[in-house]
């Protein structure tokens, strides 16, 4: 092969309310709401998930975007008791964990939430 895929850059989820995912994605996961070029996105460590509006999607984009349809998984540094006391303490309600999984570089706890749009956070730790 003539070239290998380093990481992922940056993903795209389609949403019903922008303001309700940033608020979300900023008060529960710490991450930074960056707007630019009217275009907005989330961003943590050397990552960003970009916004779209549902029917006003930039091009190219998905062939079916809706809202509710991603599924991700993040890494936390913390151990997945302190993010389980941190959601809890928000409100946040955790469907499924704290449960061991496998990830890219092993074994991981893991808790997984949805978002405003019902996507499935994967939030989990390499303890």
């Amino acid at each position: 092969m003539a070239f290998s895929i380093d990481r992922i850059d940056h993903l795209v989820l389609t949403v019903a309310n922008i303001p309700a995912t940033c608020d979300f994605y900023s008060e529960a996961l710490g991450m930074e709401v960056v707007s630019e070029g009217g275009r907005t996105a989330l961003t943590f460590g050397e990552q960003k998930i970009n916004l779209h509006q549902r029917g006003h999607e930039f091009e190219p984009k998905a062939a079916h975007p809706m809202p509710g349809s991603g599924d991700l998984c993040l890494i936390t540094e913390s151990p997945i008791a302190e993010v389980v006391e941190y959601l809890s303490a928000l409100r946040v309600h955790i469907e499924v964990g704290p449960v061991e999984r496998n990830g890219a570089m092993g074994r991981m706890q893991s808790v997984y939430v949805r978002d405003p749009d019902r996507n499935l956070v994967e939030i989990s730790s390499y303890e």
